[in-house]
């Protein structure tokens, strides 16, 4: 459960990394899946699997990312629309087709399939909002275990890691 203020890397000459909350000894080829946001918190799988990682990375998997998200403001049913159908993030790079469900006029769920750099950010930035708050709930069906602390984490089952591999096999 990355806190925030912890970058997803293996090390950092600044800040504290994931890797760095990590007590085991045995550490030391452990890498983050993916990257969050040095201010975003939630699930980050952290393994040794070079091959699990690249796939569960990989937009053409259509491994599902949910995030909660809080706005600066209120979520229009257009902008919403937009969202859900792609924007751009860059000017020449648009945003797959998202789902999103909606909370409060300010709070969503936004689950997406790929992870550009600060791409939901950017994605809410495109209709005129800011993101204030960030967090990944799920990475496909594996879903942020509610019972760790911000800072805490544990090993996946044996199921866990089977599930993971089985969704991005071909």
């Amino acid at each position: 459960n990355k806190p925030a203020g912890v970058v997803s890397a293996t090390s950092d000459p600044k800040d504290k990394t994931v890797v760095d909350l990590i007590t085991s000894k045995r550490k030391k080829d452990l890498f983050p899946v993916g990257r969050l946001d040095k201010d975003t918190e939630g699930l980050l799988i952290i393994c040794n699997d070079g091959p699990l990682c690249h796939n569960l990375l990989s937009p053409k998997k259509h491994v599902d990312k949910t995030y909660y998200v809080c706005l600066n403001g209120t979520l229009s049913k257009e902008a919403e629309a937009e969202v859900c159908s792609g924007v751009y993030i860059e000017k020449d790079v648009k945003s797959m087709p998202a789902t999103l469900k909606r909370i409060t006029d300010d709070k969503v769920y936004l689950t997406i399939q790929e992870g550009k750099f600060h791409q939901v950010k950017k994605m809410f930035h495109a209709v005129g909002l800011e993101v204030i708050y960030l967090k990944r709930m799920s990475m496909g069906g594996l879903k942020l275990d509610e019972t760790l602390k911000e800072g805490e984490y544990r090993p996946l089952t044996i199921d866990e890691i089977n599930y993971l591999k089985g969704l991005t096999n071909d």
